[in-house]
């Protein structure tokens, strides 16, 4: 299986995942970076520019196979909620 990394973009700012992790095809890694900007917003919350952030993943070639702005993920939790009740 592929390995994926999971870098943090803030401004100019970019906060390296230097473990990564295996994982099967770009629709996982998707779902995990969505779950991964989700946690990190429930326990930090829209501090130090969170907002602004963007999840950028790469693969083991340091190719960007995933842009997620963490607002994406926002909006996507917004429209779940509403579609629950």
């Amino acid at each position: 299986m592929p390995r994926y990394y999971f870098n943090t973009r803030i401004g100019e700012e970019l906060i390296s995942d230097p473990e990564g992790e295996q994982l099967r095809d770009p629709d996982e890694v998707w779902e995990i970076a969505r779950a991964m900007i989700r946690e990190l917003l429930k326990l930090e919350g829209a501090e130090g520019g969170l907002l602004n952030a963007t999840l950028e993943v790469t693969d083991d070639a340091g190719e960007i196979v995933l842009e997620f702005p963490f607002t994406e993920a926002i909006l996507d939790m917004t429209g779940e909620a509403a579609t629950r009740h």
